[in-house]
């Protein structure tokens, strides 16, 4: 059976409502909540930008069933994947069994803050690697030194670790990253815009050595009574879905994304995202990405209604699916 999962955007929500909303998922059913870790939002409509670990902690106290993943986690420039192995562990122990460390290779948007030049794709997804290795390394619990040609790590050890560590999801958006996430990680996920790409990221990691590990599929809806509302929230709320080729990983500012969305209209969003209320729409798209080879599905609700979805979803989105 394919596992649904409700995404949690720090970009779009403040800690609490985050809180809230994780714990309304559980109640409604879903099988897991994926959340995003940013610095910045990607516009100032979105607005928050609340630190994920502390959100996750909250998390860990009001929920008891759901699986909890970062969606994802930059382990590479703003972050040293040492402290990220440390974080995980910690938060892995909050919820133990529960908790999934998601890892991408990160944007310019988040990783620029601290001054550090931003490497091309090919680099990134080098260092995302070896981020990997060291924390794989750190998990061992013992003193590690580690000379790699990113990251060093000298007497180095974790003392608080779980009873279970927590699986590796790798981002993979094309095939080089995914051939990374079939080597190095546990599971993959691809945010799902384009079919043809999707289709080369799942080739590359089953061709990689990622037969019979999951794959997840991120995909947004934007649920709303009124279609030509749902239509003007996703495109206030998430217009990146229309942005072409690498810009969402490139761009440094949130305004230079405000920028672009003068360029895009809301029928263009809306023909990534199925906008209103319709259900069998909603069921279709699931099944098409079920259909695709995907066996984890998360679903991103665009915009400030969270609850009415959260509502739909357990009373007549769930129920359809199952």
């Amino acid at each position: 059976m394919v596992e649904i999962g409700y995404k949690l955007n720090t970009e779009e929500h403040d800690a609490p409502t985050l809180v809230k909303n994780a714990a309304l998922a559980e109640e409604a059913g879903f099988d897991f909540v994926s959340i995003t870790d940013h610095y910045h939002p990607w516009n100032r409509t979105e607005g928050q930008s609340p630190f994920c670990w502390t959100v996750l902690g909250g998390i860990a106290a009001v929920t008891e069933r759901v699986k909890v993943s970062t969606g994802v986690t930059c382990p590479t420039i703003r972050y040293h994947p040492a402290i990220v192995a440390q974080m995980a562990a910690t938060t892995a122990s909050l919820m133990e069994g529960r908790f999934e460390l998601g890892i991408g290779s990160g944007e310019n948007l988040n990783e620029h803050i601290l001054g550090d030049r931003w490497p091309p794709a090919t680099v990134r997804i080098e260092m995302m690697k070896e981020a990997i290795d060291v924390i794989r390394t750190l998990w061992k619990g013992d003193v590690t030194d580690y000379y790699g040609t990113y990251y060093i790590v000298e007497k180095a050890r974790l003392f608080s670790l779980p009873r279970t560590l927590p699986p590796i999801i790798v981002s993979g958006m094309g095939p080089f990253a995914a051939k990374v996430a079939a080597e190095s990680g546990d599971q993959l996920i691809h945010v799902l815009s384009d079919p043809a790409q999707a289709m080369a990221a799942m080739g590359a990691f089953k061709a990689g050595g990622g037969i019979g590990k999951p794959c997840m599929a991120e995909i947004s809806f934007c649920y709303h009574e009124d279609e030509a509302k749902a239509k003007e929230i996703a495109y206030r709320w998430w217009p990146i879905v229309a942005f072409p080729g690498e810009l969402n990983w490139l761009l440094p500012s949130w305004s230079h994304y405000e920028q672009l969305m003068q360029l895009v209209t809301p029928e263009k969003v809306a023909e990534k995202i199925i906008c209103g209320p319709d259900l069998e729409g909603f069921v279709a798209k699931i099944k098409e990405v079920k259909g695709m080879g995907f066996d984890r599905i998360v679903i991103h609700q665009a915009g400030p209604e969270q609850e009415k979805f959260l509502c739909f979803a357990r009373d007549e989105l769930l129920p359809a699916l199952r």
